[in-house]
């Protein structure tokens, strides 16, 4: 039986709920989005809704990081127009039917796609999208790139790459780079996605061969990056150098055997597609602690994947996310530390 702590445990180091900082952007969403119901109306009021995931200011971002808005921008008539068109979304058959219908021509289960298919649905909706997923191919069928959005804008016919990721920082000791942040399943990192569309994605339009598939030049190519930073230790301030924007979606990640369940919660372990926004989900859903216990457990023996894992509050008849974090492996940090140190290690050999 692996070892699982309730919530007399003398450790007390990863609490699952509380009232301070890590419950404000949890709290935020349920206040101004939990009348919605359907779930892919609630991810898409995440992606138009949530933080900036990156500091659109910082330098080594060479202005070419996207601002969709948000509640923190303080455009009230962009914000309201966006609740009026959510909530239609959510309340009438009819919208809701046509959301539905254009989701489930999604054949890939992957989140990243899940993600930019509900933004797609959006700038058509908004009748600014010109392409999606525009494939770029010589004449001998080799694939050059992919426009992920072309969208009209006023200015002109714009390119916007989009990415939805999820990174748990591996190290606090020592100077940060962006690649410290490393997906959970220890593919890739902040620093090397970013760095790949910044320097190859975005500057497909000038490719000669991408040309021939505009009808018009772009006249501007950005970033749109969405996403939950997660970290080991509570209350850690990301330093300003790596780009971070100060107020981006996070939760904590823990190793299995350090993980602390309090009965007086409720938990969920949120499949891929319910990454996105914070959790609502009917009681009779979700998982008291002793069943949590045994659902990890079950799973830790089958897989070493990490799983995220949503600790709700219990209001009226439902759960409502106020914390979440990836519970991974126990030997998870010392294969991103190697993974971590291959990277940099190839990075040197190419320079």
């Amino acid at each position: 039986m692996h070892p699982f702590s309730n919530s007399h445990s003398a450790s007390t180091t990863f609490p699952q709920a509380s009232s301070d900082y890590r419950d404000a952007f949890q709290g935020q969403f349920h206040q101004r989005w939990n009348h919605l119901n359907d779930h892919h109306v609630r991810a898409l009021a995440w992606l138009l809704d949530s933080p900036d995931l990156l500091n659109t200011q910082a330098p080594q971002w060479q202005g070419k990081i996207a601002h969709i808005g948000g509640a923190d921008d303080g455009n009230l008539k962009v914000n309201q127009r966006w609740a009026t068109w959510l909530e239609a979304l959510d309340s009438k058959p009819e919208k809701l039917q046509v959301l539905h219908a254009f989701m489930d021509t999604l054949s890939s289960t992957r989140l990243g796609l899940y993600a930019e298919k509900l933004m797609a649905f959006y700038f058509q909706q908004q009748e600014i999208l010109v392409a999606h997923g525009l494939q770029v191919r010589t004449e001998k069928g080799s694939t050059v790139g992919e426009f992920d959005f072309l969208l009209r804008q006023p200015s002109g016919l714009v390119h916007w790459e989009f990415a939805t990721k999820f990174y748990l920082l591996e190290t606090v000791d020592g100077n940060l780079v962006a690649d410290d942040f490393i997906g959970p399943n220890l593919t890739d990192s902040l620093g090397q996605k970013i760095q790949k569309i910044l320097s190859r994605q975005l500057m497909l339009s000038q490719n000669p061969v991408a040309k021939a598939y505009l009808t018009e030049p772009v006249v501007s190519a950005l970033a749109l990056i969405n996403g939950w930073l997660f970290y080991q230790h509570d209350g850690f301030i990301v330093p300003t150098g790596l780009g971070v924007s100060a107020g981006h979606c996070r939760g904590y990640w823990c190793a299995w055997s350090q993980l602390v369940i309090d009965d007086n919660f409720r938990y969920l372990i949120l499949p891929k597609q319910r990454w996105l926004a914070p959790a609502k989900a009917s009681l009779t859903d979700t998982l008291t602690a002793a069943e949590l216990s045994n659902a990890l457990l079950l799973h830790f023996n089958q897989d070493s994947g990490p799983v995220l894992l949503a600790t709700l509050r219990v209001c009226d008849n439902e759960g409502l996310e106020s914390r979440r974090g990836f519970i991974v492996p126990d030997d998870w940090a010392t294969r991103a530390a190697t993974t971590r140190r291959l990277a940099t290690v190839k990075v040197a050999l190419k320079s």
